[in-house]
């Protein structure tokens, strides 16, 4: 059923690619340390819409575990995107405790942090 996830997909507009705006989110926005990630994030203008950026580290494991660790985090994202209250580019990273993780476990995570940072709208 190829295509059924259109109206939920990542587009490429939708995610940081310079590592310029990754810096700048880091080093000028807010951060909320959550279990197995750390949310960054800075708020944009309403009619930039938001984008996502997934970092993981070396600490985190094997190359292996660190792209299934960044698959983990983009999904999850991208499932809840919809659901952020207000636009703002968001660096998601893992954190060594990702390995072996569900993508349950992360979303619960994710789900805390976004509570944290007030990113999450109320209605759930």
């Amino acid at each position: 059923m190829r295509g059924s996830g259109r109206a939920h997909r990542l587009p490429r507009e939708r995610r940081l690619s310079r590592s310029a705006d990754y810096r700048k989110v880091q080093a000028e926005g807010r951060r909320v340390v959550c279990g197995v990630l750390i949310l960054n994030w800075l708020e944009r203008p309403e009619a930039a819409g938001g984008r996502v950026g997934v970092i993981a580290g070396r600490r985190v494991g094997s190359a292996v575990v660190r792209n299934r660790a960044k698959r983990l985090l983009r999904e999850t994202y991208r499932l809840w995107q919809r659901r952020l209250s207000k636009p703002a580019d968001v660096v998601l990273v893992a954190r060594k405790s990702i390995a072996g993780k569900t993508r349950r476990e992360v979303e619960r995570d994710f789900l805390r942090a976004l509570k944290r940072a007030g990113l999450l709208e109320e209605e759930l």
